[in-house]
């Protein structure tokens, strides 16, 4: 089942489209190529390169846009509450702490029985 909009959707409104298009209401392909959909291109113009909208910006602008954009993504995050990380600690520590110990009690036991089988 799909969440509703969250904080950090990129496009607010977009559950509705993607419920009706689980439920099989998907509309013919000419109903997609009127509503603005239809071949990729393979030809740009000079207007649209990806280029044209970095000219003019030297490399201080350019670290200060990806500055921008880290700070606008870590908006985005849904951090998580203290007991969640709490939680999550937790589980981490108990499951390293069990690998560890299988991992020293396999190598003890190899180890007694190569000394046994060689020794």
């Amino acid at each position: 089942m799909a969440e509703k909009d969250r904080p950090g959707d990129d496009v607010p409104g977009d559950d509705e489209v993607f419920a009706d298009a689980a439920a099989g209401d998907v509309p013919d392909d000419d109903a997609l190529v009127t509503a603005g959909g239809g071949t990729a291109v393979a030809e740009r113009s000079k207007d649209e390169s990806p280029k044209a909208k970095k000219s003019g910006r030297g490399p201080f602008g350019r670290i200060g846009g990806f500055f921008r954009e880290v700070t606008s993504e870590l908006r985005k995050v849904i951090w998580p509450t203290r007991k969640e990380l709490l939680t999550y600690t937790g589980v981490v520590i108990v499951f390293v702490v069990i690998m560890t110990t299988l991992v020293a009690g396999l190598d003890y036991g190899f180890g007694k029985a190569i000394l046994w089988a060689l020794g």
